[in-house]
């Protein structure tokens, strides 16, 4: 059996993370359903959201709407009282440089985007929806396989602009990372489902719904403060009928056309 909670469990919130596993193992298990002892955190998302075996876990909506519609029963996302939006959605934000002059992401046509893998959502997806609705897109310039890691590489000048999972930038980033001040917010992507919990295809979402709600508000004080996970949401379908965004090799190099055009900056 697989479970895992893979979005946000960075080392310094395992124990929090293991200990809302316990909760809602034992919310399962009073329901008759099976469940690992402990999260696995050893496997790949994309391989556990794939396997027969998968007990919970939970997926960003855009792998979902790319590779796993149909291969997951949706259960519910997860709500991390993310300011703006309604219960159940999230946003990123779009930061550059501190002393970048830029003051709004519609000004950025021309600037190249690290993001952490094409089929992130908040990384990758929402900003080039966001620009696509106003007739751009942005250059995908650097993949860097992390939000961090495209923080970092706007900090450093290796690209211009990244879009950051607003929960990991505002709730996990500004706590603990130094790379938070040598950046500025300059807007936010449009809102969409946040992280939502999955179980292997043909199941009945109630009883995983009722036992993480449960579980959620069990959590004691101190790991819910760390975790900052304020109940989950049931959406309707219709929320997740998101286009996709165009791959990143498939982006006409903007940079290139510029300089070649005359008008690079």
């Amino acid at each position: 059996m697989y479970a895992a909670l893979p979005m946000y469990d960075r080392p310094q919130h395992a124990a929090a993370h293991d200990a809302l596993w316990v909760l809602i193992r034992d919310g399962l298990r009073g329901r008759g359903i099976a469940a690992t002892d402990v999260l696995d955190r050893d496997t790949g998302h994309m391989d556990g959201w794939a396997r027969p075996d998968l007990v919970l876990s939970q997926i960003c909506n855009l792998p979902w709407r790319a590779r796993f519609r149909g291969k997951v029963t949706l259960i519910g996302a997860a709500d991390y009282g993310i300011p703006g939006v309604d219960p159940g959605y999230y946003t990123s934000v779009f930061v550059v440089r501190a002393d970048d002059p830029a003051t709004d992401p519609a000004t950025c046509a021309d600037y190249r985007l690290a993001y952490n893998e094409p089929l992130s959502n908040s990384g990758y997806g929402a900003p080039q929806l966001w620009a696509a609705a106003r007739g751009f897109q942005f250059t995908p310039h650097i993949r860097t396989g992390s939000h961090r890691d495209s923080m970092e590489a706007v900090a450093e000048g290796r690209a211009d602009i990244a879009a950051i999972d607003a929960h990991t930038y505002w709730v996990q980033g500004q706590i603990d990372d130094p790379l938070v001040p040598r950046l500025r917010v300059i807007g936010t992507t449009d809102a969409t489902p946040g992280m939502t919990f999955v179980t292997r295809p043909g199941q009945d979402p109630a009883p995983y719904f009722a036992a993480i709600a449960e579980a959620i508000a069990a959590l004691p004080a101190r790991h819910s403060e760390t975790l900052r996970l304020r109940g989950i949401h049931s959406l309707p379908d219709s929320a997740y009928d998101i286009p996709l965004p165009t791959p990143p090799e498939e982006v006409p190099d903007r940079q290139v056309a510029l300089a070649v055009s005359g008008k690079a900056t």
